[in-house]
């Protein structure tokens, strides 16, 4: 009688330990910026691993990152060459590509790997140092990429602006696009649709905040009156164009 009510207890202590173990790995592995970057310093050998890419890491990167695409064809041999059972860090523009990297990883049987939440979005928005590569490539970009001026001189207008921070690897931007390419059209009278890549303009988007994607912002009279985070119908931003 006395095993038979024991065993439930036993039963019920173990799965608590097991889900307190798993919740606990998960908070040593997954780590805000500030976290990644101390870190970082705890273990300045570890390998980083930037999974953007070539053109986004150009255009700026945490320092003595090695740059392995996660959507390139060699992702698997290049990682192929890292110790399993050392440290690893990896990161890309929102979290998104390095958390897919990371389980990859893990499956490949990688003991160790810590992910950067949010990417480097969020490492700049934390005013966290980085580093960009002297090549004409990196150069180009930054010419290329609209300053804070432009993109204020480009919002004061009479019409209602739509802002559109994207990117083109990201899924829910692709999802929008469509719809918002009808609203530039059906609304052009009063609406006027900009859409900004965030891998191109990323001090752009740490001067404006823009630390996840897809971001909306509405501007009216010059003045942000909505915003958005994350993927949204095409009805609802109709709604704070009117």
């Amino acid at each position: 009688m006395i095993r038979s009510l024991f065993m439930p207890l036993l039963v019920a202590i173990i799965a608590l330990s097991s889900c307190n173990t798993k919740t606990s790995q998960s908070a040593t592995t997954d780590l805000s910026p500030t976290e990644f970057a101390a870190k970082l310093k705890e273990m300045p050998d570890a390998p980083l691993i930037d999974v953007r890419t070539p053109g986004e890491f150009s255009g700026g990167h945490l320092a003595n990152a090695k740059n392995i695409n996660w959507d390139g064809s060699n992702f698997q041999s290049e990682i192929s060459g890292l110790d399993k059972a050392k440290p690893v860090f990896v990161y890309c523009l929102s979290g998104a590509r390095s958390a897919a990297a990371a389980r990859e990883m893990r499956s490949q049987g990688f003991k160790e790997v810590y992910e950067m939440q949010g990417g480097i979005l969020k490492w700049r928005a934390a005013n966290l140092p980085e580093t960009t590569d002297a090549t004409a490539t990196g150069e180009q970009a930054a010419s290329s990429a609209m300053t804070l001026d432009q993109f204020n001189k480009l919002v004061n207008t009479d019409k209602i602006v739509l802002v559109d921070f994207y990117a083109d690897w990201c899924q829910p931007c692709k999802k929008m696009e469509p719809y918002l390419k009808e609203i530039a059209s059906e609304m052009s009278a009063t609406v006027e649709v900009v859409r900004i890549n965030a891998d191109e303009n990323p001090e752009l988007c740490r001067e404006l905040k823009i630390d996840a994607l897809p971001y909306l912002h509405v501007y009216k009279k010059n003045a942000l009156s909505w915003s958005n985070m994350g993927l949204v119908s095409k009805e609802e931003i109709v709604k704070h164009l009117m």
